[in-house]
């Protein structure tokens, strides 16, 4: 990696109902998946990129409801990471969020093709590696 690149901080909001939690598969072309860590065609957690000015609360409340159309309530960091690959690094902020409003709906078809809740211990394959050490951060109880 070049030392004058840029690290992005990017949110992923593990929503969770009834002992599930919500994951949307990445559309499989990449120009439409949208991912800097290459995520095209594997299943992540809504989020996404920290916007200058924006708190991380605030991403991940407005990601949430922009993929997804659920209102969000209370949620509490869970996981930070690293996430790197050969051309970027972001650090990921986890936030765990069981109270929200609404039925998950797909509401950025190009980016994201579908929603389904999974158990975090049943987790669909592929999966986005950032999303993935975030339930994994949450079940082992180590933030980072």
């Amino acid at each position: 990696m070049s030392n004058d690149m840029a690290v992005g901080v990017g949110t992923g909001v593990m929503l969770m109902r009834d002992g599930k939690v919500l994951l949307g598969r990445r559309h499989p072309d990449a120009k439409k998946a949208g991912s800097a860590l290459h995520g095209e065609g594997q299943w992540t957690l809504p989020g996404g990129k920290v916007r200058f000015g924006e708190r991380l609360d605030e991403c991940g409340r407005r990601e949430t409801e922009e993929e997804t159309g659920l209102k969000t309530g209370i949620m509490e960091i869970v996981s930070v990471s690293d996430d790197m690959v050969s051309d970027a690094h972001f650090v990921t902020i986890g936030f765990l969020c069981m109270d929200f409003q609404g039925e998950p709906e797909v509401r950025e078809p190009d980016k994201i093709v579908e929603w389904q809740w999974f158990e975090p211990t049943k987790l669909p394959t592929p999966m986005y590696f950032p999303s993935e050490k975030v339930i994994k951060n949450y079940l082992r109880k180590h933030v980072y």
